[in-house]
């Protein structure tokens, strides 16, 4: 792993750790004043009941994912229910820190306004909060309590009864079957986005034959029965982090699951590993590659894919 792992404070602080640098400085933005703590060191001391925030630095946690944070934690356990993340989209897009879950479903997240983050955590540390919770009330942009819009399709709840082993270390997208119910569905899927060769779907297409309203989506496929059932919030934790003979990095984590083989269109879910893990967007079979593509040249946020509660989606628009 080209992480090194998180140091495990001494006393009950949560870890809030930066992983945005700058010719090897650590960039906070206006992430701790907007937290608006007493600063005591290299803790911040935030919120009516006085959280704790132990500021973690090291350039070598630039551009970490908060799904590979659980997997950082020492094997002491964790001091607290979660760590905070100050990355990119904290520091520069104005979004809240990523609160990285730790104990019910290690590596998913959800943010929270910098403004709100010590009173939220001390209702978490108490148990007064969970962070399905959290999730529960998370928007469409995956900021709790946002104004953004309700997720036409919230996260699945699901029975934690089951350990899924990692994903393949994989450069571009991965597309995991999880419904082995429909054997000719399934390959029917395959047909539709361009057959398979050599493990990749839609890998050879003919570019002067793509559609670009449509782009057509190139994937990894994993067809292994021990992803049968696995839900987005599980997935970020078991895409490998590049490590440091091999920077192949996986930007897309798309499932088949029950929903593909029954509606309308064959919906996929896809799953962001960035912004927001584990956070999903369910969308048209023929419109995945469109997401892959705009993510991959930076042109969209993952957000922007998410269909909002009756709000018509913008593939129908």
């Amino acid at each position: 792993m080209s992480f090194p792992m998180l140091p495990r404070p001494e006393t009950a602080d949560a870890l809030l750790v930066c992983t945005c640098y700058e010719d090897g400085i650590a960039r906070w933005g206006n992430v701790l004043h907007e937290i608006a703590g007493a600063r005591e060191g290299d803790v911040l001391v935030a919120g009516a009941n006085g959280v704790r925030l132990r500021l973690i630095e090291d350039r070598a946690w630039h551009y970490l994912r908060g799904g590979n944070v659980p997997a950082l934690v020492s094997d002491g356990g964790p001091v607290q229910p979660v760590v905070v993340v100050a990355d990119t989209p904290a520091v520069y897009g104005g979004a809240g820190p990523l609160l990285v879950d730790l104990v019910v479903i290690p590596g998913r997240g959800v943010r929270v306004p910098a403004a709100r983050l010590g009173d939220v955590l001390a209702e978490l540390i108490s148990g007064t909060l969970t962070f399905d919770h959290l999730i529960r009330e998370m928007d469409v942009c995956g900021t709790y309590q946002g104004d953004g819009g309700r997720p036409a399709y919230p996260p699945p709840t699901v029975p934690l009864d089951r350990c899924f082993p990692a994903l393949p270390a994989v450069s571009g997208v991965v597309l995991v079957r999880t419904c082995f119910d429909d054997e000719p569905g399934w390959h029917a899927l395959l047909n539709e986005l361009g057959g398979t060769d050599d493990g990749w779907v839609g890998a050879d297409l003919d570019p002067d034959e793509i559609d670009v309203d449509h782009y057509p989506l190139t994937a990894f496929v994993v067809e292994d029965r021990s992803f049968e059932g696995l839900p987005p919030g599980q997935v970020p934790a078991l895409v490998p982090p590049p490590t440091a003979h091999d920077r192949e990095r996986t930007e897309l984590v798309v499932l088949a699951d029950p929903r593909t083989f029954a509606e309308p269109g064959h919906p996929l879910t896809a799953v962001d590993l960035d912004d927001t893990p584990g956070q999903p967007a369910v969308l048209p079979s023929r419109m995945v590659g469109s997401l892959a593509t705009n993510l991959d040249i930076s042109n969209m946020d993952f957000y922007e894919f998410v269909a909002v509660h009756d709000t018509e989606p913008w593939w129908e628009e």
